[in-house]
């Protein structure tokens, strides 16, 4: 429990000033866990607050509670000073509340327009849907953020980053005065992100109130007023942002210094476990071709759209390739699906772990022991002890953080998702594993555990791909990274040719 001489005193011109929307005192119960314990935030016109905590510390459920998904145990909601409730998400959008989600909730078969204003279309005439009339306010909208999507498009034609940005213009399409972003930058371009910086810039002008859940200090300290810091369920501290440090930030989250995010090690590597040559795709990558060793790890580093993903899912038998050749321990093998690379010792951590890495509806222990099933049963049946020893061993490897073992996959913070699929494959035993953005939308003491448990990894002899778009990561993690641009290798890098100045130009093509 966290004693209340290690809470920094609320600053007193935060708590004081006028609010748009407040939470004072909220407690949220679940079966078996307290999600908050006497937490109060603020938001004000004007002006942009940073929630900041670790996975687990309660930033999602408020986000829930000030959306009207989930209504709290205790405490109040105020609006303009004055108590109120939001007992579906429907008074919440009536409140002008309107939250942008780091994982988009859209329909693929419906177009952009329709995906912007499901639930509230302009009407026309006998109460009928004005078709042209959404389209119009649907352009309108994606104008205002930068966004050129044609409205009329379905919305499975688009890709990660645009779908991001129908999300936004959804968000947007209330008349609202409180605007969510929770991790709003994770699937979006280096360019994108200071449009959406602009965005934000303009939403504050026209004085909004936001509220911004991000895990990247660079983007708290660039964009925020104030902030606000929750740890295990409970308010730490907040204040100005201008007041306070990244150091003090991170104590206040963690309850610990965590001054080196990236282990100390010594790389060590054995035999070439990994040899690809003249993998081609007809239209996402070509000609790519490496060789991997026992105890590497081996960064892949692009800006969007350099096929990195695309060529490690084909690695891993998701996509076919239209030619190549892949190698394991010097045994040419042939890669036509999932299974066949499980068999050859080849895991892959998606990117996008809530549509390819689990299973939501199922238990943590379930999820886990999917791939090995065949390692726990005997004569076809599956020994249950066995499934939750499996499961246990590497959930406590990892840290995950979870009521019990039961708990759906669902029900987690992102962080503790992505140590759910890690784990699955970990508990494969592979000879290699491809890591796709490990620390996506992961806190930054969770960071430094995903860090450590790579370092472990490498250490043991196990072969580590990762794929990242964070630079800091890639120079603290790699010992070699390959450099893609438009679904080709640009460049291999090591040792001191290894800077973010390399990186970004081999990345850019200049």
């Amino acid at each position: 429990m966290l004693k209340q001489t290690d809470r920094p005193v609320p600053s007193q011109d935060v708590s004081q000033r006028h609010a748009v929307l407040a939470l004072k005192g909220i407690t949220k119960t679940f079966p078996g866990v307290k999600a908050l314990s006497d937490v109060s935030l603020s938001l004000f016109p004007g002006k942009v607050t940073a929630l900041i905590g670790e996975n687990g510390a309660g930033k999602s459920t408020v986000v829930k509670i000030l959306t009207g998904i989930y209504q709290p145990n205790g405490g109040t909601i105020e609006v303009d000073g004055m108590p109120t409730a939001f007992p579906a998400p429907q008074d919440a959008a009536d409140n002008g509340v309107t939250a942008i989600h780091q994982e988009t909730v859209l329909f693929d078969e419906l177009s952009v327009a329709e995906n912007i204003f499901l639930g509230h279309a302009p009407r026309g005439a006998f109460g009928l849907i004005d078709r042209k009339g959404m389209v119009a306010q649907a352009r309108d909208l994606l104008n205002s953020i930068g966004a050129q999507i044609d409205p009329e498009h379905k919305l499975r034609d688009l890709g990660i980053a645009n779908k991001h940005l129908v999300a936004i213009a959804r968000a947007l399409s209330i008349d609202a005065r409180v605007v969510i972003m929770d991790e709003p930058t994770a699937a979006l371009s280096h360019k994108e992100i200071e449009e959406l910086y602009e965005l934000v810039e303009s939403l504050k002008a026209q004085g909004k109130a936001i509220l911004f859940i991000s895990h990247k200090f660079d983007e708290v300290f660039r964009i925020a007023d104030n902030y606000t810091v929750f740890r295990d369920g409970q308010l730490i501290g907040d204040g100005a942002i201008a007041d306070v440090s990244e150091t003090e930030l991170v104590k206040m989250m963690v309850g610990r210094d965590v001054s080196q995010i990236f282990p100390k090690r010594t790389p060590n590597p054995g035999d070439t476990v990994l040899k690809v040559q003249g993998y081609d795709h007809p239209t996402e990558f070509d000609d790519i071709g490496f060789t991997l060793r026992t105890g590497e790890i081996l960064g892949f580093y692009g800006l969007v759209g350099a096929g990195r993903s695309e060529f490690m899912q084909a690695l891993f038998g998701i996509t076919r390739t239209s030619a190549g050749t892949v190698e394991v321990n010097g045994k040419q093998v042939e890669i036509r699906s999932p299974a066949d690379a499980v068999a050859n010792g080849i895991v892959y951590v998606p990117e996008d772990r809530g549509a390819q890495g689990a299973i939501l509806d199922l238990p943590i222990f379930q999820n886990i022991t999917l791939p090995s099933l065949g390692r726990i049963s005997n004569n076809g049946f599956l020994q249950l002890a066995e499934e939750f020893k499996l499961a246990r061993d590497y959930t406590e490897r990892l840290d995950l953080r979870a009521a019990s073992l039961d708990t759906p996959v669902g029900n987690l913070s992102g962080g503790n998702q992505q140590k759910v699929v890690i784990a699955k494959w970990l508990a494969t035993q592979p000879s290699v594993i491809i890591l796709d953005e490990p620390t996506k939308g992961v806190d930054i003491g969770s960071k430094a555990a995903v860090h450590e448990f790579m370092a472990e990894l490498a250490a043991q002899g196990l072969a580590v791909i990762m794929v990242s778009s964070e630079i800091p990561e890639v120079l603290g993690m790699a010992d070699r990274v390959i450099v893609m641009r438009e679904g080709r290798i640009a460049t291999e890098l090591a040792g001191d040719d290894l800077t973010p100045e390399t990186l970004v130009r081999h990345a850019a093509g200049i």
